[in-house]
């Protein structure tokens, strides 16, 4: 057993590593564990499933309809018990109609229906049920891609709240040393106690304001698991340094929004408004329907048994009906025009849509790169001030200027970064395009 005793203590020791190990998110996981768990994206191919469901029920009225039914019964009264007798081939002279006696009846009936003609009513039900299969399919396309462009903004968002955090760290670190360089001028006579007392004033708000930015980073972190479809996550939340995902997400070369899945929804809302004005006006045509049906009766008290079958055409057509189709026909028409106002107003918006995310997506861009420069000249500065403070060069107010504007430097620069993905992300959703080429 002992020298088993090594092999079963490394082995611990690897599972706790593990467990203690938080596995790490990278967008591309983000977006497929958001796609699978959100519950809008659930919501969405349930409508999908919903109507496809009602194309099935429309496609129904192209097929036969085959039915079977079946009963057994007994009377004395002269009608039915007559009827049984004649169904059964039982009938004789002898037969007293007025008092037949106590006849009885097993029946069994299959009939086939089918519709020969409508007036173009089940084409035009069947177009809409397409139609609104095909509009739901583009809604869920919409929801995924807003979905997605929710996950990079939480994903973004948990990224920003850690870089400053991350931030403060650093500027609480930072303000440390400065009070402990501080402390030993201050021992040696050569500071003052009002500079000692400003600079561990300064680390007290810093420490503050880390605090404050921690919980702010929990609070992302939630909103990043919400947006994901998950209450906890075990394994603790770790995002890479520099996750290669961004590479993937360029710039678009055109800003024609043709493809946004929004408008294809309403093309197919405005199909199926013009498929329900051709129903409402096949109303006032005939309806033209086959039918056959085959039975058998059979009867114990009479000992008797036959079969028989029934075919033949109906034609039905509607004369008048005080209005009512002319009413329909007018309702169809009336939310066709709401239907195609409203696309109208998509299109609209949708062109503003796209200015905006454009022009965001400038100024996002032009952002970041002045912040860039920024948190460099920051840091030299910084770096510059610390040599002269420690010579006794520099007060203690000019350091505490010079480390709020480096980690103002820093936070604004995380910002920029973030906003920079964030607006170059919406600007392709509200084009129609994939997050990703």
């Amino acid at each position: 057993m002992r020298p088993l005793v090594p092999l079963f203590a490394c082995v611990a020791t690897l599972l706790t590593a593990t467990a203690l190990h938080a596995e790490v998110w990278t967008l591309d996981r983000a977006l497929t564990a958001a796609r699978e768990g959100n519950p809008d994206a659930r919501i969405a191919r349930l409508r999908i499933e919903g109507a496809q469901a009602v194309e099935q029920q429309a496609r129904a009225a192209w097929l036969p309809q085959l039915s079977v039914q079946g009963g057994y019964s007994a009377s004395n009264r002269s009608m039915p018990a007559f009827g049984y007798i004649l169904n059964q081939r039982a009938f004789t002279w002898t037969t007293d109609f007025n008092h037949p006696g106590t006849i009885d009846d097993l029946n069994a009936t299959g009939t086939v229906a089918y519709n020969l003609y409508s007036g173009g009513r089940a084409s035009a039900h069947r177009a809409a049920a397409k139609a609104g299969a095909q509009a739901a399919e583009h809604d869920a396309t919409a929801i995924r891609q807003q979905l997605e462009t929710a996950t990079v903004r939480a994903y973004l968002n948990l990224r920003q709240a850690r870089a400053a955090a991350d931030a403060l760290a650093s500027g609480v670190r930072a303000y440390e040393a400065a009070v402990a360089v501080a402390q030993a001028r201050f021992d040696a006579g050569q500071l003052l106690k009002a500079d000692l007392l400003n600079l561990e004033v300064q680390l007290a708000q810093t420490r503050e304001t880390l605090s404050a930015a921690r919980h702010q980073a929990a609070l992302a972190e939630r909103a990043f698991l919400f947006v994901l479809g998950r209450e906890k996550a075990t394994d603790g939340v770790e995002l890479p340094d520099d996750d290669p995902a961004f590479a993937r997400l360029v710039a678009p070369t055109t800003y024609d929004p043709s493809r946004r899945p929004e408008l294809a929804a309403m093309e197919a809302r405005v199909r199926a408004a013009e498929a329900m004005v051709r129903a409402a006006r096949s109303g006032r045509q005939p309806t033209v329907n086959a039918f056959a049906s085959y039975g058998y009766d059979h009867g114990w008290q009479l000992n008797a048994h036959a079969d028989g079958w029934t075919a033949g055409v109906a034609v039905e057509m509607n004369l008048f009906d005080g209005g009512q189709t002319s009413g329909k026909i007018r309702q169809a028409q009336s939310e066709l025009a709401q239907a195609q106002e409203q696309r109208r107003k998509l299109q609209l918006g949708l062109a503003l849509e796209v200015e905006q995310a454009r022009l965001a997506h400038a100024d996002a861009t032009e952002r970041l790169a002045v912040s860039a420069r920024a948190v460099e000249q920051a840091e030299e500065s910084a770096s510059l001030s610390r040599a002269r403070f420690e010579q006794g060069a520099l007060l203690s107010a000019d350091l505490i200027g010079v480390e709020t504007r480096r980690l103002e430097a820093i936070v604004r620069h995380a910002s920029a970064t973030a906003d920079a993905h964030l607006a170059l992300a919406d600007l392709r959703r509200a084009l129609g395009l994939p997050l990703f080429e």
